[in-house]
């Protein structure tokens, strides 16, 4: 009768200890520490995902979905464990690791990089806010273009929508947008964040009479820049098509790489004869590439069959063969990608890339796709990639690139 008691008391504890570590269902408030002491702020929601079994039987498990703007960036892989959360981030090779007491998350933020790990804290509570807990009744305006100078030189365009004091937006610059920005205007000041496993943003900025002044960029484990911007409807980045060239001398590109399976591949493969090609230059780490492949897939399904051809060139954090083919392969089952991602067994150094494509003249940075007529000459160079998050300017890009491979299939 004792050991029945006992028994009963045992399974009574464990139930309790299973409830409280549940993690609730909404959208929660999260916040990622850097080295520099600045808290990071994004959202996310908590939702249930049903499994049928093969025998038919139901379990629940949880998912969580990043929120940044208009992006919901799904993340299925969600363990619990007593009071212990695995959250492991479907790309760029990262996870949170943490414990879940009452409603409070904390933990760590960790970013698996060759060599070594990047460690953040983090914490997480139910509730539907980014900035502020507390409703911010008004705010300056910003919407519109601004022409932005960062200290560190870069080009950038930033592009916002604003609806009562909630902004949405990005900056642009030559190699790539900042993806998915989100925040709040206040009477004085501009919050904007991101998070999506690849990039950590934080931007702040004092509002002023078409000015953005005294602006601060927090990006990753450590890094800071000084910015500013003026409010004008007609800044705009140099033509993305004029960045990146061949030398004086070259009309092809030639490589041979090594595609996820083991095998060679070479444009001199029958495949590729008399097809329009894509190469597309990119990296699993790579936010901006994401997007680009999000965008290819739906476009190769489009164009493959009236004769275009895409192939990934990929430039890993490591050379590592093995530790290459695992990430490709994430991003591979994560999109569906259906055309072949070459390993090219070099890094995402810059220097390195251009020891593996010589041809290539000003390469600035990934993604960087190259475009190729059906005699096997380069047409066209388009450095970096504008992304869902900047509106107009992707839709733009849509149009212009997909006229060009028409324009290209028609010729004999």
């Amino acid at each position: 009768m004792k050991k029945l008691v006992l028994s009963i008391i045992v399974l009574l504890i464990s139930a309790a200890t299973f409830a409280q570590s549940t993690l609730q269902n909404g959208i929660w408030h999260a916040a990622i520490k850097n080295a520099l002491g600045k808290e990071v702020p994004f959202t996310f929601e908590v939702k249930d995902s049903l499994i049928t079994l093969s025998n038919r039987d139901t379990i629940i498990n949880k998912y969580i979905a990043i929120i940044n703007g208009a992006e919901h960036f799904k993340v299925p892989a969600v363990s619990l464990i007593s009071d212990s959360v695995l959250i492991q981030m479907p790309l760029f090779d990262s996870e949170f690791k943490a414990k879940l007491t009452g409603d409070i998350l904390s933990g760590n933020f960790i970013r698996h990089l060759p060599g070594k790990d990047v460690v953040m804290a983090f914490t997480a509570t139910p509730g539907n806010w980014r900035f502020f807990n507390t409703p911010v009744t008004t705010g300056q305006n910003v919407q519109g273009r601004w022409s932005a100078i960062f200290a560190s030189g870069d080009t950038t365009v930033g592009e916002f929508k604003q609806v009562g004091t909630k902004v949405t937006g990005t900056f642009l610059t030559t190699t790539g947008d900042f993806r998915y920005l989100e925040g709040t205007a206040t009477t004085d000041s501009l919050y904007l964040s991101c998070f999506d496993g690849g990039h950590l943003f934080l931007f702040t900025a004092k509002i002023n009479a078409g000015t953005l002044t005294d602006g601060k960029f927090y990006s990753g484990y450590s890094g800071l820049d000084k910015w500013s911007a003026v409010k004008d409807a007609n800044a705009k980045l140099p033509d993305a098509y004029k960045l990146t060239a061949l030398k004086p001398g070259y009309k092809k590109v030639a490589f041979t790489f090594t595609d996820l399976d083991g095998k060679k591949v070479s444009l001199s493969d029958a495949r590729f004869k008399n097809k329009v090609i894509i190469l597309q230059i990119m990296g699993s780490w790579c936010p901006n590439c994401m997007d680009e492949t999000a965008y290819l897939i739906n476009f190769y399904k489009k164009y493959h069959p009236k004769g275009v051809e895409i192939v990934g060139l990929a430039y890993e954090r490591s050379t590592d063969f093995a530790q290459s083919k695992k990430s490709l392969e994430q991003l591979k089952k994560r999109f569906n990608v259906t055309y072949p991602l070459l390993i090219t067994g070099y890094t995402n150094d810059k220097k390195e890339l251009t020891k593996s494509l010589p041809m290539l003249a000003n390469f600035m940075g990934f993604p960087t796709t190259i475009i190729i007529d059906k005699k096997g000459d380069v047409r066209k160079i388009h450095t970096g990639f504008s992304g869902p998050g900047t509106g107009n300017y992707y839709a733009e890009f849509i149009n212009e690139f997909e006229k060009l491979n028409d324009d290209l299939l028609a010729e004999k």
